[in-house]
């Protein structure tokens, strides 16, 4: 009589199979489990298949790198593909340090690796140390020089090699190790009094018997062990060798930020004699920052597969997306794709886009380190390119209704919405490239927040910052991958206001469709009054609904009213759900996004028939522009016209007679005709009149800024 199988969890079930098991005897077959002392067997034969099941169903999922959840495991998988996950990276200043005041014969000083420098940050005193020695020369008694510092405080272990020993290990025993500042030295025996430094690499690739080379591998409890070679790949360490090993431990990214330095290190003169009668003065020259925790399990579970495909080289944009991370750790996502994948392509080119942990965009001196540093993996015919990292805001107008008899305090009931949106912005779907704006989580979320909530009407906008080259004649591209909504003849794009030369007072952008077309033509026009506007150009650029592209001509941005001379560019996503591709980099903007609260009078009682209930528009509102109006009522001389634009703003004469834009002539001057090319047309009226032809500027685009 054989045991029904079972693979139900539930106790219940496993209850229920061993009763219907024992019902099989002829002895208990009418038998009443439920009052009898042999229930008490039953549960205790339940408890102990629940208990087993579970936790071979534990060990079974702990045996692959995508089910595992516990760090030690996933560590372990990844080691077995070769990945060795990123350690807690230190906050890493660069100080100007002048030292003075010492003898004038010295004619070297040595920092002592150690502590260098102490900076208060946020009521908190954080040490901030050199990995190793620091020499400046020096004259007349001064000596000035630049240091990098990182946040942590050195420390030092050694270990005295002994063959007899089995299986003898070398693991660093502190937590918070930034891997980055280990320097690890061998002596052939405690009284030599020189050691060989050898060299971290990540895999034995090129390593010959006598390489001085080590590799490291995390441990248990977030530990390294040191590995050393066995005298085929790498120097094979005998009995009486010392091990010197010295690390920072570092409190990862909270150092970042400290600014302000008071020198607290160590130096010696060129005799070796320390200096104690000196001067110190630190100037910063960068802050600290890249400062980060050790790498997730996640983190891990994703890059540990990628890292081994691409085995260490580069040839398709997955491969740079696997190792630009493994050679930078401060990288917090990337995007690479084929410049195949471009219209017009360009083949043998591979683009990539990169968001630093702690930081907007990367310098353009790490884009150069990283591009040689890159040439070890890039196969030949492959040029790897980075383009500039470009922001996709979304953000929301939601109306969420309430039942007021479950609600006390509706100012706590909007705060807990924004907090949980806040905390969804911040989640691993956006944030990255190739992010995607689910909208169903969004409301569904919205309505999860309390019981109270009835229902909301959420609609969805997306935005790029064009960041304006000031006084400067440029023309600007803003891509958004997503397909516009323009159901509206015009105003489906709406800005900010700014300046432009030869115009008085604030402009704005906005759209007219090009009937039958998936088209559009941008205008820039002034608000006279809330109902009314003028006019300013027709042809101020194009709108693509289809591919979500927008095109300005040239034009000279003199100012604008956001800060840091950003106009601010939004649109009607054609869907709800917004994806980031290529170089765009998704974040929901929670600051920009409206929440207003709304009582349900139908849910509440106050009113069942819903006549005096009005339901919010699922669409756009009918603004204009965005943010804040600013009228203009000043008139603008009209010069003449560039490549079919009016042009109102300063210009000089040529010998020729010829009009030129610019007070001075310059390589930017353009000509400036008495006629438009194309017919433009003012008029004082709330929609822009339209063509169905499209000039475009002759010159090249001279600028794409935006973020």
């Amino acid at each position: 009589m054989a045991l029904t199988q079972f693979t139900n969890l539930n106790f219940e079930d496993i209850k229920t199979s061993i009763k219907d098991y024992i019902r099989q005897s002829s002895d208990f077959s009418g038998h009443d489990f439920e009052g009898s002392n042999l229930s008490v067997i039953i549960n205790l034969l339940a408890y102990n298949s629940y208990i087993t099941a579970y936790n071979t169903n534990m060990v079974a999922n702990e045996s692959f790198i995508d089910s595992a959840t516990l760090r030690e495991n996933v560590v372990s998988l990844a080691r077995n593909i070769g990945y060795v996950p990123r350690s807690r990276r230190a906050a890493k200043a660069k100080v100007l340090c002048n030292i003075s005041g010492f003898s004038s014969t010295t004619s070297t000083i040595t920092f002592q690796p150690g502590v260098f420098a102490n900076s208060p940050l946020s009521d908190t005193n954080f040490i901030f140390s050199i990995p190793e020695k620091v020499i400046f020369s020096s004259a007349g008694g001064e000596s000035v020089g630049t240091v990098d510092i990182f946040q942590g405080q050195y420390l030092e272990k050694s270990w005295t090699v002994d063959e007899s020993q089995a299986n003898q290990r070398y693991v660093i025993p502190n937590n918070g190790v930034d891997t980055s500042t280990l320097r690890v030295k061998i002596k052939e025996s405690d009284a030599s009094s020189t050691a060989t430094e050898y060299t971290l690499v990540n895999n034995i690739a090129g390593i010959k018997s006598t390489s001085n080379i080590y590799l490291i591998q995390e441990t248990t409890d977030e530990k390294y062990e040191l590995l050393f070679g066995d005298g085929i790949f790498g120097n094979k360490l005998s009995t009486g060798n010392i091990i010197e090993s010295s690390y920072i431990v570092t409190n990862g990214k909270d150092g970042n930020g400290a600014s302000f330095f008071e020198f607290t290190g160590t130096i010696v003169d060129d005799q070796n004699t320390v200096i104690t009668d000196f001067s110190p003065n630190l100037q910063v020259l960068t802050k600290a920052s890249d400062g980060d925790s050790i790498e997730t399990v996640e983190s891990i579970k994703n890059y540990a597969p990628r890292n081994y495909s691409a085995q260490n080289r580069a040839v398709t944009a997955n491969d740079y997306e696997a190792i630009l991370p493994a050679i930078y750790p401060n990288i917090e996502s990337v995007s690479a794709y084929g410049g195949e994948e471009l219209n017009p392509p360009q083949f043998g080119r591979v683009f990539i886009a990169a968001k630093p942990r702690n930081g907007l965009f990367l310098a353009n001196s790490t884009k150069k380190q990283l591009l040689r540093s890159l040439k070890n993996y890039s196969v030949a015919g492959i040029v790897p390119e980075f383009v500039n990292l470009k922001y996709l805001f979304v953000e929301l107008d939601s109306f969420v209704y309430y039942n007021t008899n479950f609600v006390g305090d509706i100012e706590n009931l909007k705060s807990d919405i924004v907090n949980a949106v806040t905390q969804y912005s911040k989640s691993q779907e956006l944030n990255k490239f190739g992010g995607r704006f689910k909208y169903s989580k969004v409301i569904s979320l919205i309505d999860g927040v309390n019981t109270a909530i009835t229902s909301n009407i959420t609609t969805v906008k997306i935005r790029r910052n064009l960041i304006a080259n000031v006084n400067v004649f440029s023309q600007y591209e803003l891509c958004y991958d997503n397909e516009f909504y323009y159901s509206n003849p015009s105003y489906n794009i709406k800005s900010t206001g700014f300046s432009v030369s030869g115009v008085v007072g604030t402009v704005y952008m906005a759209d007219q469709v090009v009937s039958g077309s998936k088209i559009g033509n941008l205008f820039l026009f002034q608000q006279t009054n809330t109902e009314s506007i003028k006019i300013i150009s027709t042809k101020f650029g194009t709108v693509d609904y289809e591919k979500g592209e927008i095109i300005i001509n040239t034009v000279n941005i003199t100012s604008t009213v956001q800060a840091d001379n950003v106009i601010e560019i939004e649109a009607i996503p054609l869907s709800n759900d917004v994806l980031a591709r290529k170089e765009l980099y998704l974040q929901l903007d929670v600051g920009n996004s409206t929440f207003s609260t709304l009582e349900d009078s139908i849910s509440s009682g106050a009113n069942v028939s819903g006549t005096r209930f009005n339901p919010k528009s699922s669409y756009s509102n009918g603004a204009k522009v965005r943010g804040a109006l600013i009228t203009s009522t000043g008139e603008s001389l009209l010069v003449g016209y560039v490549n079919g634009v009016p042009y109102y703003g300063e210009y000089h004469t040529m010998a020729d007679g010829t009009l030129m834009t610019g007070a001075e002539h310059s390589e930017s001057s353009q000509p400036i005709s008495s006629s438009p090319t194309t017919s433009t047309t003012s008029t004082t009226s709330t929609t822009p009149s339209t063509s169905t032809s499209s000039t475009s500027s002759t010159s090249s685009y001279s600028s794409s800024s935006g973020y």
